[in-house]
């Protein structure tokens, strides 16, 4: 059976304070970078799947995106599947 590794990108909504982000861009200035107007911080998550097909892989990834990884109320989430 094929491997496949799925590439997970959870976010916190946009519509949501990011204090963890809120606080790194606050203190960039004090490491001496410019510039830096906003900052989200979320998760990366790359997980190996044993599917038959990449479709297969694909709903594995976006299960477990539903079920465990993303808390939807307050994040979002997107993946990108890949032959491993």
């Amino acid at each position: 059976m094929p491997n496949f590794i799925a590439k997970i990108i959870i976010m916190p909504h946009k519509e949501l304070l990011d204090p963890q982000g809120k606080t790194v861009a606050k203190n960039m200035g004090n490491v001496h970078i410019q510039g830096v107007t906003d900052v989200r911080i979320g998760k990366h998550i790359e997980m190996s799947i044993t599917a038959n097909t990449i479709s297969d892989a694909e709903q594995i990834a976006d299960q477990s995106c539903k079920k465990l990884l993303a808390n939807l109320i307050t994040e979002t989430y997107s993946f990108k599947v890949e032959q491993a």
